[in-house]
């Protein structure tokens, strides 16, 4: 996920994780996995961008492998869970849909929403047996989940 968001952890039996590749928020998730107990029980699949690269109009050439690497971890690994941590001052975002999209801090959790929104309905349509969660990390380490 280098100065944009990051998608999908495929996670051992029960949960799958996604992430940023941004430097900045590498360590922040790893500890944010860690306070859930979940600790060498998750893989990661990166991408740039998160949720946004799987559902962002810029990226739609990079979904199929998003799309068939979790169809593989669902199958091999029998995840029943996938988070999803997308970050803010994202460089996907503003690729995507345009530096007014993170303009201010209000819009900004108002773009990854509606991404979440439609990332939500996209994984549901094709893998209806997971639980999603989807949260936005800031740079001070802290998230904002949504539901």
């Amino acid at each position: 996920m280098a100065s944009s968001a990051g998608l999908l952890a495929a996670l051992s039996p029960a949960t799958a994780f996604g992430q940023g590749i941004d430097p900045r928020i590498v360590t922040p998730v790893f500890k944010y996995m860690d306070r859930r107990g979940l600790t060498g029980r998750y893989s990661q699949f990166v991408i740039a961008g998160a949720a946004i690269a799987v559902v962002g109009p810029k990226f739609e050439t990079w979904r199929p492998a998003f799309w068939d690497n979790l169809a593989t971890s669902v199958q091999l690994h029998r995840i029943t869970k996938l988070i999803v941590i997308d970050h803010r001052d994202c460089g996907a975002a503003r690729i995507a849909y345009g530096a007014a999209s993170i303009a201010d801090p209000a819009t900004e959790t108002e773009t990854h929403r509606k991404a979440f929104v439609e990332f939500r309905q996209e994984a549901g349509m094709r893998h209806s047996e997971l639980t999603i969660e989807t949260g936005l990390m800031a740079l001070d380490d802290s998230i904002q989940m949504f539901s």
